[in-house]
């Protein structure tokens, strides 16, 4: 699986390609920025995944996902935006402009594996139309986009407390995190994720590698939705 990685700030890209290489990934790669990035899209290049940093010279990220979304050869490329801003109105403009995650800076080991091992089973899971959900929770397509941020970004930062709570001995305590996490998959109508979840929580014991499959599937099923609600509100 090749890796694209696109930053305008070497100590990120270098600190973010380590990270790739420490999930097994080891054919990275990168880009000084947006412009760069497109160039070698442009030449051929075809990466699995690109994790591409929000704010460069000569063309941001936000720019480069749009490019990418409007390539009929390079819409399917899950982009994953990566950013020192944290706020919900840039999270949510990423997610529904398509981008597949959004990490905030300073990277953790967890998310980035999160995206990566999503890469491998790309099916999407069963989940219930995002205008079914909307309805049936009584709320305007602006407030769910708001919930699918949210809920995103406590996707990533479970996966790095879970594995901390199973690491010091607290499994009921991180069972306890995946079951907020089931219960926010239930509420947003994501069946597939929530059966994922399910199973996982019903073994004895929690399985570290299962865990992270889980997570992976259910933060791709959160951003397929905000990306099919984003695609409502444009032909609206």
């Amino acid at each position: 699986m090749k890796v694209l990685v696109v930053d305008d700030d070497v100590v990120s890209r270098m600190v973010l390609m380590h990270l790739i290489d420490s999930c097994g990934v080891h054919d990275i790669v990168e880009a000084e920025d947006g412009a760069a990035a497109w160039e070698q899209l442009e030449g051929g290049l075809r990466p699995a995944l690109c994790f591409c940093d929000l704010r460069m010279p000569r063309l941001s990220g936000m720019e480069l996902l749009q490019k990418i979304r409007s390539d009929s050869a390079l819409d399917a490329m899950p982009l994953v935006l990566v950013s020192s801003a944290n706020d919900q109105d840039t999270v949510r403009d990423a997610v529904q402009a398509g981008a597949a995650g959004y990490i905030v800076k300073p990277f953790q080991p967890e998310q980035v594996r999160l995206h990566i091992d999503a890469c491998f089973d790309v099916a999407p899971l069963p989940a219930e139309a995002p205008l079914a959900t909307a309805q049936r929770l009584g709320i305007d397509h602006e407030r769910l986009l708001a919930y699918l941020t949210g809920f995103q970004g406590q996707i990533g930062a479970a996966a790095e407390q879970v594995e901390a709570l199973l690491a010091s001995g607290e499994p009921v305590q991180a069972r306890q995190q995946l079951e907020r996490l089931h219960l926010g998959c239930r509420t947003l109508g994501l069946h597939g994720a929530e059966a994922a979840m399910l199973a996982l929580l019903q073994g004895a014991v929690l399985d570290g590698g299962q865990m992270q499959t889980a997570l992976a599937a259910l933060a791709r099923s959160v951003a397929q939705q905000a990306h099919l609600l984003g695609e409502q509100d444009d032909a609206d």
